[in-house]
Parts: structure tokens; sequence; C-alpha cells
């Protein structure tokens, strides 16, 4: 079975062989470093006119993007940290997401930002953030989140094809995560129905009868997952799970045809719960009249994270706290 990242760096090769114009530009890319978390291994090898080395400066690698992508060019910036996309935001908020608007649509900006973003490694709090929602609320910029569920090498070729800026976020664990096996609509313990819009939206049902519907994207998946089957073989509590592959997806209709059947609802995400995705959800489902819904956000604490492993632990969801908070909402 292939991995996350075997399936990104298999698309990376292929988009490239289609298109001249795809380019893959960041820091350390060249064979046979591969990038820091290798997904661009071998690229520079097979496509060497392709793929750029640049200076340790994520608002020039950007900036250097950006206009790559205004003359014509497909570029694929890789950030080596999600954390620092906070040093080329100015790039990505005021000019990648903007120009399009600001030059009457003559001109567009299709970039794709790939980086690795979360924690559970230790690595501090500089390197170990879930920034997405930092990028949320800005207009004509896609954040997109690779799951085992949907392809995420077909996830990043759309995006790749996609005529708007586009922030890719790769959890750094999801990387050595196998891909899921999917027959005739089944896994091998839910069966699974795909809304294929632009970016998929899927509803993994463990049972004819969910009581409670849990939100959520990405790496954040395996967990709640795992969660899911605990609670079911364990309580015989049932859990229906709509996983988003875009974070600021527009139709949540698949969301709410879920919620008005259970009536009780959960977000998970790593980052902090507060101003976060869960939130805008949330929000959402405020507007949309559904009546009484029992609901609960389920993130990160409000604390930098870590650079203890134990400590980590702590300020980051767990499986065993989802399950927690499933069973207070169950009274069981």
């Amino acid at each position: 079975m292939m991995n996350v990242l075997n399936s990104l760096n298999q698309s990376l090769k292929e988009a490239m062989k289609e298109d001249s114009k795809v380019i893959l530009i960041g820091e350390d890319l060249l064979d046979p470093y591969g990038g820091a978390f290798k997904v661009s291994k071998g690229l520079s090898s097979s496509n060497p006119g392709q793929v750029f080395t640049t200076p340790i400066s994520e608002a020039a690698i950007v900036g250097i993007g950006i206009g790559m992508a205004i003359r014509g060019l497909r570029p694929i910036v890789e950030i080596m940290f999600g954390d620092f996309l906070t040093l080329a935001a100015d790039q990505i908020i005021n000019h990648a997401a903007k120009f399009p608007w600001i030059y009457d649509n003559k001109v567009e900006v299709p970039i794709v930002i790939r980086t690795p973003m979360g924690g559970r490694r230790g690595y501090g709090p500089t390197h170990s953030q879930s920034l997405e929602k930092l990028f949320l609320g800005i207009p004509e910029l896609k954040i997109l989140a690779p799951n085992t569920l949907n392809n995420p090498g077909d996830l990043l070729k759309r995006a790749i094809k996609d005529n708007e800026p586009v922030i890719f976020i790769e959890h750094k664990l999801i990387y050595s995560s196998l891909l899921q096996e999917i027959n005739a609509g089944e896994l091998v313990d839910a069966d699974v129905e795909i809304i294929d819009q632009d970016f998929p939206i899927s509803r993994i049902k463990f049972t004819e009868n969910p009581k409670v519907t849990i939100a959520t994207y990405g790496y954040n998946f395996e967990i709640v997952r795992k969660a899911s089957l605990e609670l079911l073989y364990e309580k015989e509590i049932e859990t229906e799970i709509v996983l988003f592959s875009q974070l600021n997806q527009k139709n949540l209709d698949p969301l709410f045809d879920s919620i008005k059947k259970t009536r009780k609802f959960i977000t998970f995400e790593e980052g902090t719960v507060r101003g976060g995705w869960g939130a805008e959800i949330l929000a959402r489902i405020q507007e949309e009249n559904l009546g009484e819904i029992k609901s609960y956000r389920i993130g990160a604490l409000d604390y930098p994270i870590a650079n203890s492993i134990k400590l980590e632990e702590v300020i980051l969801p767990s499986k065993n706290y989802l399950k927690e908070k499933i069973c207070e909402f169950l009274n069981m």
C-alpha cells in the first residue's frame, strides 16, 4: 500500500511531467537531500529544469512564486515548516489573494504553497503549531489539508490546476500513514460517502444510527477514527465523521445533513479552539437555524506547544479526551 509521502511525491513528479509550467521552489529541495520531510526527493533528478532551491527567506520564496504565477507558470512553493508562513503573510494575504481583484481579474495567481504543519514530534513551540486558522478568513485563498481517505496526490493535483492561490497543509505525522482502501463505498469497518465537490467532503458512518457527528480534517481523521472505533467496540456508541479536504469550504450541506440526524456535534482540530476552524463551523451551523444542537469544540490548550513530549501530549487534543467528551454528550 502507498503512504501519503509517496502519494504526494508521485503526484508532483507526474504534474511536472505533464506540464512544463509546473515549477517547484523552496529550501534544500535538491537531491540528495530532497526537502526536510523528503516529499521532494528525486524530483530535481527527474525534472532538473523545474526544481529550484532558494535562500532562507520565506517572504522571498513566496514572492518569487507569485511573480511566476502572474507570468503564466504554475509554481509550487515548499515552506519547510508551517510556522514560517508568518514570515510570508504579507505576500500571501496582500499579494497572492488580492492581485486578481486589484487588477480587475486580468491576472491569475495559481500558486500552491505546501507546508508541513502540526506537532506530536517534540519540535517545540516554533516548529509544531497548526496555524492554518490564521488564513481561513482571507477571500480568494483556499486552504486544503490532505487525509488518508481521499488520495492526497489527487488533491494536490487539483490544487496545482486551480487558478486561485492555495495553502496546502501537510501534517507531519500523516506522511508515513497508509492510504485507506475503499471498495464499493466501504472501508473495512465503515461505509463511506464521498461528496466530490471541487475538493471532496467525506462522510464515514460506522452504523446506521449514529448518535453524534464529528467534523475534522487532515491527520486529525486518524485520531477521530480510532476514537470512534474504540467507542463502538467498547461501549456501543455510534458516531458519524464528516471529513473535510478544504477547510474554508463554502458548501456545508453534507455536514448539516448529518447534524440533522444526530443533534449532537463535535469539531476536532489540532490548533487552539479560540477563533479557530471549529468556531467558524459552529457559527455556520447557528446561521443555518437547524434547531437545538448540542455542540463542543476540541483543540489544543491555549499554551505554546512544549518541547517535552509529555507536556506536548497534555497540550494537544487526544483520542482519549475525545472519547470522554462523547461519553459526556451521551451521558454514558
